[in-house]
């Protein structure tokens, strides 16, 4: 069959055999033809050679895997932490909750940041979407869907457009307007649908193309003008509950996990599984790219979070404790990728030092599990959804002084003129012509006395 296939479940008479019988609706380049389940089969069976069955061709696959995995045991000859032994440890990380996010009425499922580092959107079982001031606490915009459990969302590149979906099987997309009091819901385009619920959403690198994960077991790229599907990705055999895309701007691979314990990494030009991993013993929840994308992290309810480079074709480390027994629901990393931020359905949000695989600090706050976290686009901030229907927004003071003030949208007054501005959103006050204090006041928190690296870890 052609690469662009997804498959639906009806019920009818069948376009080979003509019996009325429960159908698998096979669209192949949005052509719709109706089989049922015997000539299905019998169209898998005729590519097989004399003496070949679809069980021993199972069988043969699984003894392929079996061979790999030794051939990839052969390789593992030391592990990620025994590699980082002589690598500084990192200092205690102080964060505090900055913005409590409130107005949703119901679970919150997903969010993710605007590449303005200023904007949220959110979603939610209420059936709403909001997008966020998150520095103001206001709410630009609001959108409700028709139907509860809006289990994703995604900002455009562009800021100008942000996609939802959920348990409709569409993924619908939604322009933004300056003019908050128009009627967004109106002007909502239905650009990806699948047979079963959405689970997770992804611009690529325009606004041009969204990746849709989904619980019929496939992943699809639509064009949003004309709501074509592009490409689909056939490989899980379980609902997918989570995609991410490689960060490089030419990047043509995403990964994808799913409730087959699988986690898959695609080509998207051709819409084929180009490496496979499997040592989650449970469902994988959420998967996140190392930002140099050679490497994924995975958060599975098996209670760990495994980390897979992609050159060396294995897994590498497992961040796990004993204390810890409820599983992780979400994952992401610093600007830097030194530190692993992964949410809990304990209520917790856990802090793990990529390289020596030891948990660095513990987050606490929120009331319910927690459904994703995700850090800002400068890695100035963390931003976490949870069940207790609320968003927080954690961020750093100075170190040694984790007592300091919750930031102000303008910095206090200081000794000396202000220095000319180098970019838009510092100021900077010359107290110490050798020492420079920034406040980034569209962001989160003060800097401190250096303004070297990302303010949510060590520089």
């Amino acid at each position: 069959m052609c690469d662009q296939t997804f498959m639906a479940a009806t019920f009818g008479p069948c376009d080979s055999c003509s019996k009325a019988s429960p159908l698998m609706n096979i669209y192949i380049k949005s052509e719709a033809i109706n089989y049922c389940s015997f000539c299905v089969e019998m169209m898998a069976c005729q590519g097989l050679q004399k003496g070949e069955t679809l069980a021993t061709l199972k069988k043969e696959s699984e003894n392929l895997k079996k061979k790999l995995e030794e051939e990839r045991g052969k390789l593992n000859d030391i592990e990620l932490h025994q590699v980082a032994e002589k690598v500084e440890a990192v200092a205690a990380l102080s964060l505090k909750t900055r913005r409590v996010l409130k107005g949703h009425g119901n679970k919150v499922l997903c969010v993710d940041w605007c590449k303005d580092k200023r904007r949220l959107v959110s979603s939610s079982q209420d059936g709403k979407v909001i997008v966020w001031d998150a520095f103001t606490l206001n709410k630009e915009h609001g959108v409700t869907l028709p139907c509860t459990w809006v289990m994703a969302c995604a900002y455009a590149p562009s800021g100008c457009a942000v996609a939802c979906g959920g348990l409709d099987n569409k993924c619908s997309v939604v322009p933004l307007s300056l003019d908050r009091n128009e009627n967004l819901a109106a002007k909502k385009k239905s650009v990806a649908m699948h047979t079963n619920y959405v689970s997770g959403c992804s611009f690529t690198n325009s606004d041009m193309q969204l990746l849709t994960s989904s619980g019929d077991g496939t992943c699809a790229l639509w064009d949003v003008e004309s709501g074509q599907l592009l490409q689909s990705f056939h490989g899980h055999t379980a609902d997918v509950l989570s995609l991410d895309l490689a960060p490089s701007e030419t990047g043509n691979t995403f990964v994808s996990g799913g409730c087959d314990m699988k986690a898959n990494v695609w080509d998207m030009r051709s819409g084929q599984n180009i490496q496979s991993f499997e040592s989650h013993e449970s469902d994988i929840n959420c998967v996140k790219y190392y930002p140099s994308g050679d490497a994924f992290a995975s958060a599975s309810d098996d209670a760990t979070c495994r980390f897979y480079d992609l050159r060396a074709d294995r897994e590498v480390a497992v961040y796990q404790k004993d204390s810890i027994i409820f599983g992780a629901s979400s994952v992401d990393f610093s600007l830097s990728g030194r530190l692993l931020f992964t949410g809990y359905n304990d209520y917790t949000i856990n802090v793990w030092d990529v390289l020596k695989g030891t948990r660095v600090s513990i987050l606490l706050g929120h009331e319910n599990r927690i459904s994703r976290v995700r850090v800002s686009p400068d890695g100035t901030a963390l931003c976490s959804a949870s069940w207790d229907n609320s968003l927080r927004i954690e961020g750093t003071g100075p170190r040694g002084n984790p007592t300091h003030p919750a930031p102000q949208l303008h910095p206090p007054a200081h000794s000396g003129r202000s220095q000319s501005v180098p970019r838009a959103d510092r100021i900077y006050s010359p107290s110490n012509k050798f020492l420079v204090f920034p406040w980034v006041f569209s962001q989160w928190e003060w800097l401190g006395k250096s303004s070297k690296g990302s303010a949510l870890e060590p520089s």
